[in-house]
């Protein structure tokens, strides 16, 4: 079997042929992925089946949640989901190539800044199997090498979409060696280990998957570690998006990253709206955990008392933590020190604290009277996404292919030397945008 430094090196010897594919093949190559995975849905639901069977077991066992185990369920519609996500990624236009800026340093002396790959990426994750053909496509279509690693819970269901997909490029320009999928769990640390090949690591995972991941490599990591979303509902608001919202960021999927952990309600809002989703939530099983005031006014729906880590706490559950607050102020106070930089909504029909909230909360994406739950790349409308990054350096937030892109330098001259624009008779440079 081969090693992870064999697959390392193997991937980064094709990335070096992907990386100058042309639009065309690689257009091509996507859509004949589409229509494999189209054609072999059996094989992926029976290996999902098989996989879904041992999650049960270890959810029995308390070593999977429940939530992981939804996320690794994989359905026709979800099979229709990847499909689609593919032929959105043929849709976007190729970036690689593509001129930055260009600049005369001299006549005759040209610079010009040209996106490129990064390289070989690894892609570590727990669960959810769709991120195979999220990543494979866009790494194929920003010309990347790719390492697959996911969770031993879908080992069957990662190994038949990956075949799936890499048995269906049939170009020389696309080769099939820049696409790698680790299976052993040894190959996780293995992997945080090779800078010499890997140029950049994006884990998908627990808080705690995460955390070891930043703290075990020198490859740069994008991604983050904690989902800690809030609503807050202003003094003034529309009922009804304020229900909508609140009731979609928590319930619509709360396992996932973008879901709301915290309701923040304005004093003078609070006994009128907090029984009315208070309802709506006890009615969809959502546990509430209350501040002092949300409690008395909540009492009645049998609610639970915060304690100071739920307000730090990212549930992936239907569970959430409520508290009041005096203004909006003290709302943005409690969501830059307790929030996790991720995801943050306001519902309010004050125009001027809407743009205060936007302006003012230090998060990737700020929703104004809009779900949390639309933070994700599909959505954004970046075809696919490799991962939500909370960090402000290469990307921020829902990241889709741009994430997976920097640059090089181009400098086109004729004959020029250095030597002269130095000295006493030294040219000068014109530094004129071309």
């Amino acid at each position: 079997m081969e090693s992870v430094k064999d697959k390392a090196i193997l991937a980064k010897s094709g990335f070096i042929i992907l990386s100058n594919a042309k639009t065309r093949d690689k257009n091509e190559t996507l859509e004949s992925m589409a229509k494999s995975l189209d054609k072999n849905r059996k094989k992926i639901l029976e290996a999902n089946k098989l996989d879904i069977l041992g999650a049960k077991k270890l959810l029995q066992r308390g070593e999977l949640t429940d939530a992981l185990v939804k996320r690794l369920e994989v359905t026709d519609s979800k099979i229709d989901e990847m499909i689609l996500g593919i032929k959105d990624v043929i849709k976007l236009e190729d970036p690689v190539g593509k001129t930055i800026s260009a600049i005369e340093l001299d006549s005759g002396l040209e610079l010009y800044q040209i996106a490129v790959p990064i390289g070989v990426i690894g892609m570590v994750f727990e669960s959810r199997p769709d991120v195979i053909p999220q990543i494979m496509s866009l790494a194929l279509k920003s010309g990347n090498g790719i390492l697959l690693k996911g969770g031993k819970e879908s080992l069957n269901t990662n190994k038949a979409i990956f075949e799936v997909l890499r048995d269906s490029i049939k170009k020389k320009s696309i080769p099939k060696e820049a696409f790698q999928l680790l299976e052993r769990r040894e190959d996780v640390t293995g992997m945080l280990k090779l800078d010499k090949y890997i140029d950049l690591i994006i884990p998908r995972g627990s808080n705690e998957f995460v955390r070891f991941v930043q703290s075990n490599t020198k490859i740069p990591v994008l991604g983050h570690s904690d989902g800690i979303c809030h609503a807050y509902v202003d003094k003034s608001y529309d009922e009804k998006k304020a229900l909508d919202v609140c009731f979609d960021a928590k319930v619509q999927y709360p396992a996932v990253c973008n879901a709301i952990e915290t309701l923040l309600v304005h004093e003078k809002s609070a006994k009128k709206f907090l029984p009315k989703i208070g309802k709506m939530y006890k009615e969809a099983k959502v546990e509430m955990r209350c501040c002092p005031v949300s409690y008395e006014i909540l009492k009645d729906l049998k609610v639970r008392k915060a304690k100071e880590k739920d307000w730090s706490t990212e549930y992936n559950d239907l569970i959430i933590s409520i508290k009041v607050v005096r203004s909006i102020e003290e709302a943005l106070d409690h969501i830059n020190k307790y929030g996790s930089h991720h995801t943050d909504a306001i519902i309010t029909s004050d125009k001027k604290a809407g743009e205060y909230f936007l302006n003012f909360v230090d998060s990737s994406s700020v929703m104004l009277n809009a779900s949390t739950r639309f933070a994700d790349g599909f959505r954004y409308g970046k075809g696919a996404e490799i991962g939500i990054s909370t960090g402000k350096i290469h990307a921020r937030g829902p990241t889709g292919m741009e994430g997976m892109l920097i640059y090089k330098y181009k400098l086109i001259g004729n004959g020029h030397k250095v030597s002269d624009y130095v000295g006493t008779n030294a040219k000068p440079y014109t530094h004129k945008k071309l």
